[in-house]
């Protein structure tokens, strides 16, 4: 009988192409996912990977049983969520993945509640980057996944993996105090033509946002500095290097030097979905943390 935690195993190391990382996004030792694959081969009898260089690739036999064992691993969890939803029952572990703003704003305000109203649930958080989470999901390697888009820029989530709408964050302008637009009550793109900005690096979804609030002025954002964390962004804002857009949701409170002004014709607003796979669909588990990031939102 073929051991379905080494196959799983096997196919973390499907997804994220090395035993290290297999072991990273599981949160085994790499020695342990090294052990399950080894289990693996001894119960199938063939090679299931090959050495490349420092790395490993999947044998034809590895990647015949990792694309054949994704529909039993499937059934099983589809199965699962199933007995507990007709037991009417919360319990069981439920991993959850999110990107920094959401995992301070959004998920650590209701995690102590969640755990609370239900003693059975175990609940395992991970910050990682939205589109780490989209993948993590989609191969069962986490459960529910938040992740953001702003506006009108497309996400893509695989046809597997549902997409819940869990909160809409809207983001402000955060300028010096003595800046010419700090005593503004709102102000819109065409006033930003000439502003040094610091933004997010080349590539990330906030990033492209803020190039499409741009369309229509004829010209792009003026990018000054770099920097990948909004609490970064408000101490170079503070130090008078620039200004930044800086979403509400787990931003910290303003120190005295730096002001907030709203932005319209677009307002930046982030839309955060929460995912999982539709395998899970009838899980209490899934359900209850669906529910309480909703009303956290």
């Amino acid at each position: 009988m073929i051991d379905l935690a080494a196959l799983t195993g096997l196919r973390a190391v499907a997804t994220h192409g090395s035993v290290v990382a297999a072991a990273e996004a599981t949160g085994f030792t790499p020695s342990a996912v090294s052990q399950q694959v080894k289990r693996l081969e001894r119960q199938v009898g063939v090679p299931l990977l090959d050495r490349v260089g420092r790395g490993v690739m999947l044998t034809s036999h590895g990647r015949h049983l990792v694309d054949a064992g994704e529909q039993v691993l499937a059934d099983l969890e589809q199965l699962e969520a199933e007995i507990q939803h007709r037991a009417g029952v919360v319990t069981g572990s439920v991993r959850l993945v999110a990107f920094s703003t959401a995992m301070r704003g959004l998920v650590a305000p209701v995690a102590r509640r969640l755990l609370d109203q239900h003693p059975d649930l175990r609940l395992t958080l991970d910050e990682r980057e939205p589109w780490d989470a989209v993948d993590l999901v989609a191969a069962g390697q986490c459960d529910v996944g938040i992740v953001h888009r702003w506006g009108g820029v497309a996400f893509a989530v695989p046809d597997h993996v549902d997409s819940t709408r869990v909160s809409d964050d809207v983001a402000d302008l955060v300028v010096p105090c003595a800046h010419p637009l700090a005593g503004r009550a709102t102000v819109t793109p065409r006033d930003l033509l000439d502003v040094d900005w610091i933004a997010t690096p080349e590539g990330t979804i906030c990033r492209q946002w803020l190039h499409r609030m741009y369309d229509g002025t004829g010209r792009p954002p003026r990018i000054a500095h770099v920097s990948m964390e909004f609490e970064s962004h408000l101490a170079l804002v503070a130090a008078g290097l620039g200004v930044a857009l800086v979403p509400r949701l787990g931003r910290a409170p303003l120190g005295p030097e730096v002001v907030a002004v709203e932005v319209t014709d677009p307002v930046p607003t982030r839309l955060v979905d929460a995912l999982h796979r539709r395998t899970m669909a009838d899980s209490p588990a899934v359900a209850a943390v669906l529910d309480a990031l909703r009303a956290g939102g």
